[in-house]
């Protein structure tokens, strides 16, 4: 127990979370707690500041976003973050009072994936976290299949196209206008790897004292 505690201390302390909250007290609170927590805290006053750092070349992937503060408000920013395109998928907390069925169905349609409300409960704030550090992993992972099966559909459609072959050593010439034993080109674009053994008709020519 206390080493699988240890390693989530270490994977959260990796995760950077932004706050954007105007309140000063409020944000001062989140942000002690969250380091605590073993976060590293980025913590901004108003949404415009916000939406700087989510558009940065590095953004946290974790957010608490305040619903109501001055320039961009909590909704605002989680539907720019949205309608970007690339970059990591970003889990985005609204922390508000409010708690109306039509509060809630206009912030999940504006992008954001959780609630908090105020005042935060701490054991309550955690376990949400926790939910968006599961999230960010599955993204993470499904990212990585992707990238994998791309490149496993490149080594197919190369190993599908047009390969020159010389017609007398049968040799193959790659992508570097390099000739190289067939066996050497297959192995290095699939999965494939040879054995090499003799057939009946070079056993019969070449080695017939063996017969």
């Amino acid at each position: 127990m206390a080493e699988s505690t240890a390693v989530r201390r270490i994977e959260e302390a990796r995760t950077r979370v932004l706050v954007a909250e105007d309140e000063a007290v409020t944000r001062h609170l989140l942000s002690s707690t969250l380091t605590r927590f073993g976060y590293d805290v980025i913590a901004v006053s108003d949404g415009d500041q916000a939406w700087t750092v989510l558009s940065g070349p590095t953004p946290p992937l974790l957010a608490l976003l305040d619903w109501q503060m001055p320039g961009l408000d909590g909704p605002q920013i989680c539907q720019k973050v949205r309608d970007r395109t690339g970059g990591s998928y970003a889990y985005l907390l609204l922390v508000t009072s409010r708690s109306s069925k039509a509060d809630v169905v206009e912030g999940l349609s504006a992008g954001a994936d959780d609630f908090i409300t105020k005042p935060v409960d701490t054991e309550e704030l955690r376990a949400r976290l926790r939910v968006g550090e599961r999230v960010l992993k599955l993204e993470q992972s499904l990212a990585d299949q992707i990238v994998r099966l791309q490149e496993e559909k490149a080594h197919v459609q190369e190993l599908q196209g047009m390969i020159p072959i010389c017609m007398h050593c049968k040799r193959v010439r790659n992508t570097e206008q390099i000739w190289e034993r067939v066996e050497t080109y297959i192995e290095a674009h699939s999965m494939a790897k040879f054995s090499h053994a003799l057939c009946q008709n070079c056993l019969d020519e070449y080695y017939p004292e063996e017969e």
